[in-house]
């Protein structure tokens, strides 16, 4: 059941217009930025999006401009996890794992988890409860086990439904942002 919805919902993503993802991520950032979490958080981890995803790219640059530290996920490829790595500037990135803009780690800018305050995640699909539907690779899954940090995805509207299954081990969002509405998950 979870690929198929995967399946579609992916494939209405990668046909939306380019400039349909820029329009509508500018509301999601506008209503991202006005959340309380947002505002009270100094250090905000990020993804970094690709494939016609929630465009993530103006938001870093500009949490990074307003003077919040920013982290970004390596791919551990061989644990499937997420190396939170701090950035200084959108330029630090380069073309890593599955395509995906990556930062370089350095030997010093892994930032504890303890120090991350909120955590922008993505998804395929999401339901009103917080559930979310990765690519089933279970990076995300496994790095938001270990932070207590806020957890806000970001989606557009057609990617939230009513309901997905989930498994017990699977962590809830706390809110949702799409172009239309904010979403309370805690219930």
């Amino acid at each position: 059941m979870k690929n198929i919805l995967r399946k579609k919902i992916v494939n209405i993503r990668k046909n939306l217009p380019r400039r349909e993802v820029l329009e509508k991520s500018k509301k999601i950032e506008h209503k991202l930025f006005s959340l309380k979490e947002f505002k009270t958080s100094s250090k905000v981890l990020f993804y970094v999006s690709y494939d016609n995803e929630v465009y993530t790219h103006d938001m870093i640059k500009k949490t990074l401009k307003i003077g919040k530290k920013v982290v970004v996920p390596l791919s551990d490829t061989v644990n499937r996890d997420i190396i939170p790595i701090e950035i200084k500037s959108f330029d630090e990135l380069k073309t890593g794992s599955y395509g995906i803009l990556e930062p370089v780690y350095n030997g010093e800018n892994i930032a504890s988890l303890e120090s991350i305050e909120l955590v922008i995640v993505p998804g395929i699909v999401f339901d009103i409860k917080g559930y979310r539907v990765g690519h089933g690779l279970g990076y995300y899954d496994k790095f938001l086990k270990k932070t207590k940090a806020k957890k806000i995805g970001l989606a557009f509207e057609f990617q939230v439904v009513s309901e997905i299954s989930y498994e017990e081990h699977d962590i809830k969002m706390d809110k949702i942002v799409t172009e239309d509405r904010i979403i309370d998950c805690l219930s």
